[in-house]
């Protein structure tokens, strides 16, 4: 029976719990602020300790991607119909678009051509 307090033990359990939570969009930050899950720091340490956790937690960071354009969808859907500011709505959508291409860039980050078609044209000075 664990005592008062925050967990500190590393559980597979546990670690599920948090990665699913991350994978849903919320931050480690946000699921350390809950009393029944372990501190930043703790977390922290985990991610260097444990192998699996880290690996976990990295799919799940990826897979969060998926839930912030999930909610610049609601956002963009709620501000039309007058539930937000639009001023503040571009605010929030202009965050949750660039994590999404943080933690996702293939699929949410900036799209550059690096095309080239391969030609190339000399000119003389005295034609310029």
């Amino acid at each position: 029976m664990r005592g008062p307090g925050r967990p500190t033990g590393y559980s597979d359990d546990l670690a599920g719990v948090i990665c699913e939570r991350l994978s849903q969009g919320e931050s480690m930050r946000s699921i350390a602020r809950d009393e029944t899950m372990p501190a930043m720091t703790t977390l922290f340490k985990w991610l260097r300790e444990h192998e699996e956790f880290a690996q976990q937690y990295a799919i799940a960071k990826t897979e969060s991607a998926e839930a912030w354009a999930e909610q610049i969808a609601e956002i963009g859907q709620d501000t039309l119909e007058g539930k937000y500011d639009p001023a503040a709505a571009r605010v929030a959508i202009d965050a949750y678009k660039w994590t999404a291409s943080k933690l996702k860039p293939k699929r949410y980050g900036d799209r550059l051509d690096h095309s080239v078609d391969g030609q190339i044209i000399l000119m003389r000075a005295e034609d310029v």
